[in-house]
C-alpha cells in the first residue's frame, strides 16, 4: 500500500516557481529521505505533504486519503522540527502528552503512552525536568516523543539533526534508524546532510531548483548517479570531476585530459563510443586510488601532493593530477608516514563519465 503519493505537485509565488510537477510515491512503513543543497525545495515540498504550505497544484494522498486541502490536524502525521519547539515552562511529560491532552484523551492513556515512549527514548529519568534542564540530545528526543506518543500514521521531519554536533548527529542517526524499525511507519526525513540520507534511508530523493534529479536506494545513486549534479552531491569526499575528451586508439577508447589518458572501461565502452559527443567530465572518486595495484584494470597516475591528511586508516590527499587538484584517499598502515608525490593507481572499472554539455551520465 501507498503510504504517501504526490501527483504532480507543485508550488508557486507569484511568479517563481518552487516545485514543478512533482510526482513521487513513499511505501507504507518506507524511511525516504529528501535531500539537496539550501533552497532546494526539500522542506517546501515536507510542509505541503503536512498541510503549511497549500498546494499550487497537483494532490496529495495520505494512506489512500485525498488530503491535498485538509488541515493538518486531519491528515494523521507527526512532525519534528529543526528547533526543538518545546515548551520552556512544561516538564518533558507536560511537552510529550500535550497534543493529546489538547485531544480530550484520558489521562490513563496519556500517562500509559507517555510511559512507554519515555522508554523507548530513554527519557524516564527526565520526565519531570524543564527543557533548559536538559542537553540538546535530550531535547531532540523529546521533541521526536511528542510527535510518537501521537502514534501517527506517518512522522515528518524537517532537518531535525541539524543543532547538534557531530558526534550527537551520529548517535542520533543511529537512534532514528532503529526507531523507524520499532515503529514501522512511513517516515519522510528532509536534510541537506548526504551523510544522513546515505546512512538512513531506504530510499533517496535527490532534489535541485525544485525537480527531483534522482530516486532510488542509497546504494543505487552512489553507485550509478544519472548527472554531474547527483554524482557531485553523493559522496564524502565528493566524486573528482575532470574535463576530457573520448578518443579512439586503434579500436581501444579512452579518456584523454591535461595530462593523462585512462582506458574506458567494458562497462561503459558501448556506452561511450555512441555518445554524440566526444568532450566528457570524468568522474573519479577519491576511494578507487591506491598506493598499489589492486588488478588488472588499475592504471598508473602521477600525482603531485599538496597536503596529506592523517585519519587512522586512510590518508586523505590533496595533488595535482594532470592540470587539476584531486582528492585521493588511500588505505595505509598504522606506522605509514605521510605519504608524497609519486605513482599511484586508480581502478578504471569504477570510474564515470558524463557528457559535458548536458551533463547527463553515460
Amino acid at each position: 500500500m501507498t503510504g504517501i503519493q504526490l501527483n504532480g505537485v507543485s508550488k508557486s509565488y507569484g511568479n517563481v516557481n518552487i516545485i514543478r510537477d512533482l510526482n513521487l510515491s513513499a511505501a507504507e512503513g518506507e524511511f525516504v529521505v529528501f535531500v539537496g543543497p539550501s533552497g532546494c525545495g526539500k522542506s517546501t515540498t515536507l510542509r505541503m505533504i503536512a498541510g503549511l504550505e497549500e498546494v499550487s497544484g497537483g494532490t496529495i494522498h495520505i494512506g489512500g486519503r485525498d488530503v491535498t486541502w485538509a488541515p493538518p490536524k486531519d491528515r494523521d502525521i507527526a512532525m519534528v522540527f529543526q528547533s526543538y519547539a518545546l515548551y520552556p515552562h512544561m516538564n518533558v511529560a507536560e511537552n510529550m502528552s500535550f497534543a493529546l491532552r489538547l485531544a480530550g484523551t484520558s489521562k490513563a492513556e496519556i500517562a500509559a503512552r507517555v510511559r512507554n515512549v519515555a522508554d523507548m527514548l530513554e527519557l524516564t529519568p527526565y520526565l519531570e525536568r524543564r527543557p533548559r534542564d536538559l542537553s540538546g540530545g535530550q531535547r531532540q528526543r523529546v521533541a521526536m516523543g511528542r510527535a510518537i506518543v501521537r502514534d501517527a500514521y506517518c512522522f515528518l521531519f524537517d532537518e531535525p539533526l541539524s543543532n547538534l554536533d557531530a558526534k550527537l548527529r551520529a548517535t542520533m542517526r543511529t537512534e532514528l534508524a532503529l526507531l523507524h524499525k520499532r515503529l514501522g511507519r512511513t517516515m519522510i526525513y528532509v536534510t541537506h546532510d548526504q551523510i544522513e540520507a546515505m546512512t538512513m534511508a531506504d530510499r533517496i530523493v535527490i532534489m535541485k531548483d525544485g525537480v527531483i534529479q534522482q530516486t532510488g536506494s542509497p546504494r543505487d545513486v552512489y553507485n550509478a548517479p544519472c548527472n554531474l549534479f547527483v554524482a557531485s552531491f553523493i559522496g564524502s569526499p565528493a566524486m573528482n570531476l575532470l574535463d576530457g575528451e573520448l578518443v579512439d586508439d586503434a579500436g581501444r577508447l579512452s579518456v584523454r585530459g591535461s595530462g593523462f589518458t585512462l582506458p574506458v572501461p567494458a562497462r561503459l565502452a558501448a556506452r561511450a563510443a555512441a555518445a554524440p559527443a566526444r568532450a566528457v567530465k570524468l568522474g573519479l572518486r577519491p576511494e578507487h586510488f591506491s598506493a598499489e595495484s589492486q588488478s588488472d584494470e588499475s592504471a598508473p597516475v602521477e600525482l603531485r601532493v599538496k597536503v596529506a591528511e592523517y585519519i587512522g586508516s586512510s590518508q586523505f590527499l590533496t595533488a595535482e593530477f594532470g592540470g587539476s587538484t584531486i582528492t585521493a584517499a588511500i588505505e595505509v598502515g598504522p606506522d605509514t608516514d605521510r605519504l608524497g608525490d609519486g605513482t599511484y593507481y586508480f581502478n578504471t572499472a569504477r570510474m564515470y563519465l558524463f557528457d559535458q554539455a548536458s551533463g547527463t551520465a553515460i
